[in-house]
């Protein structure tokens, strides 16, 4: 099968592309660089050094002799598109290529724009050139649990059935977006809906929580395979940034009192999900949602576990409080369902000390490369 997947330099992408490549598909990349063009613009930098996507697949290609259609553009722009999409007739299309953090969001106007632009459109001029030359082309998308929020009932998996006036209905269930970046992926999912609805496309929605880890089977045959490790205020999650700053001997930055609780997966188990939605399609016509996560961890849960891990390796590892600045609820409920990829067969690889050992090592071996002016917060939600 050939799947083309959009965003494939990014850190969810290459080791997705590289997983796919090795169990057999014929992996196209389409990705237009800007993930490495923001760093610049930020000023910061991955924890582990990447080569550029040419050497990345040219060293791919000598290590397992596969070979993959590289497409460098940005998907915003429907010409280059549908020239692409035609050029590497994709039977199954994986779509990461979106702006995915929602502090870069939060910074300014600008940054709130260009995240809706860039997100929503690209995943329109898709599903336009997907129903012109590819209407049977399957979309496996990826969004997020954060589109969910923190209601104060059990998370079902994208539907849920409820009963109002003595009637009953199965309803895409309610979304309460913290950012606009996961604003951004509520209208994606609503475009697909609907496209899914008028023209019978096929599409699988992966709601996944925060990913951690930066080896897979195949990322780590060779350093120059290596996946990114982001630890900066704006494209780091929290974990990262924990095991960064045990590893360089800063506090670890918990915000607010820690309380908020999120879904996790290792990205050993993003590629396999992936794989999963690719080897069972979704019907023609069919929406289909899978929250894809293994754990649920509080911020101060995962601070504490590093703590531990970190003290044992030796590391003097302190927790320090600050004033959070998101505005979000900082204790409250969370249990959602993810059954159906379980289903499907997933085995999960779970958070345990052994991959906290494996993150803080990574974090200890390349510290020199940390600038800790990137770590504490500057990007605030509330209104100055």
């Amino acid at each position: 099968m050939k799947v083309l997947v959009i965003g494939g330099d990014g850190y969810c992408g290459w080791a997705t592309a590289l997983h796919l490549s090795k169990k057999g598909y014929e992996v196209g990349i389409l990705d237009n660089l800007s993930r490495r063009y923001w760093d610049t613009k930020l000023g910061v930098d991955t924890l582990t050094p990447i080569a550029s996507i040419q050497k990345r697949i040219q060293r791919w290609h000598d290590l397992s002799g596969k070979s993959m259609d590289l497409f460098v553009g940005d998907i915003t722009n429907y010409d280059f598109l549908s020239k692409s999409l035609r050029s590497f007739e994709p039977e199954a299309i994986v779509h990461f290529g979106e702006q995915r953090s929602a502090p870069y969001s939060m910074i300014d106007r600008e940054h709130a724009v260009f995240t809706q632009v860039n997100n929503v459109v690209g995943t329109l001029n898709l599903l336009y050139a997907m129903k012109e030359d590819f209407p049977d082309c399957h979309l496996v998308k990826l969004g997020t649990m954060g589109e969910y929020g923190t209601p104060n009932i059990d998370i079902e998996e994208g539907y849920i059935t409820i009963e109002h006036n003595g009637r009953k209905d199965t309803l895409p269930y309610p979304k309460q977006p913290g950012s606009f970046y996961h604003l951004s992926k509520v209208h994606d999912s609503h475009n697909i809906h609907f496209a899914c609805k008028i023209w019978g496309i096929r599409a699988t929605d992966l709601n996944q929580g925060v990913v951690y880890g930066v080896l897979t089977e195949e990322t780590g045959m060779e350093e120059l395979l290596v996946n990114r490790l982001d630890y900066d205020q704006v494209f780091g999650t929290a974990l990262n940034r924990f095991c960064i700053q045990a590893a360089i001997g800063h506090p670890l930055t918990v915000y607010g009192s820690g309380g908020q609780t999120r879904a996790f997966l290792d990205i050993r188990d993003t590629v396999r999900c992936i794989d999963i939605a690719i080897s069972n399609p979704a019907e023609p016509g069919q929406f289909r949602v899978f929250n894809q996560f293994t754990e649920q961890f509080s911020i101060k849960d995962l601070a504490l576990m590093v703590k531990k891990s970190g003290n044992a390796m030796g590391l003097d590892v302190e927790i320090k409080n600050l004033e959070n600045p998101r505005v979000e609820l900082e204790e409250h409920y969370f249990n959602a369902k993810n059954t159906n990829l379980l289903d499907l067969g997933l085995q999960p690889h779970y958070l345990s000390d052994s991959l906290l050992d494996s993150l803080l090592n990574f974090a200890v071996k390349y510290k020199d490369r940390v600038d800790e002016k990137q770590i504490l917060p500057t990007v605030s939600w509330r209104r100055k």
